[in-house]
């Protein structure tokens, strides 16, 4: 499972390839629509995708004479399970955790302690 998700976020690492899955959400493109957007050639557009289909992002397909890909939302499952234990931890009050810290410390806060909402 460690190397899956090492795959998953080297893939998600980059921003265009974060941007092609932001296009797959649509719908299916072939290789050449997916390329159009970006300022690089259509062989750097295929080593995203390879990245992308290594790490089960995406699946491409040929149709006809056209190769198309699809967003295969299940590869970000084990991802995005992973990131779901890190939800157990409460949010850290910084300004209270400070507080305490100058209280242990004794020396004064240097927060506001007003809410300023």
């Amino acid at each position: 499972m460690t190397a899956s998700l090492d795959l998953t976020f080297a893939a998600l690492a980059d921003p265009t390839r974060r941007a092609i899955l932001s296009m797959l959400l649509e719908d299916d493109m072939a290789v050449t629509d997916v390329a159009e957007p970006f300022d690089m050639s259509l062989a750097a557009i295929s080593k995203h995708l390879g990245i992308l289909g290594r790490a089960g992002l995406i699946s491409q397909e040929r149709r006809g004479r056209v190769k198309w890909c699809k967003l295969e939302p299940g590869g970000l499952r084990a991802a995005s399970i992973w990131m779901q234990g890190f939800g157990q931890f409460e949010p850290v009050d910084l300004d209270a955790f400070e507080i305490f810290l100058a209280a242990e410390l004794g020396a004064e806060p240097d927060v506001d302690t007003q809410d300023q909402d």
